[in-house]
């Protein structure tokens, strides 16, 4: 598990201006699984934790824009 924490923060972020942070990179996956010497039979499971994280960490990314979007509304 700690590896995958490990590889979902070296995957770089794709953000967009007016949409916000739409989930990590996947470019380099195959690479960074070399990298930390993951196992065949291990690399469902890391990819499994890498997408939970990134759902999260989009999940969260859009409830931040969107509360930003409403707070500059209501001042006008």
């Amino acid at each position: 598990v700690i590896d995958a924490v490990n590889i979902f923060h070296s995957m770089g972020d794709r953000v967009f201006p007016e949409i916000g942070f739409v989930g990590k990179d996947f470019t380099n996956f195959q690479f960074l699984l070399e990298r930390y010497c993951i196992e065949e039979h291990q690399k469902d499971y890391v990819l499994e934790i890498l997408l939970w994280l990134d759902s999260r960490a989009i999940e969260i990314s859009q409830k931040k824009l969107k509360a930003e979007y409403d707070r500059i509304r209501n001042k006008k």
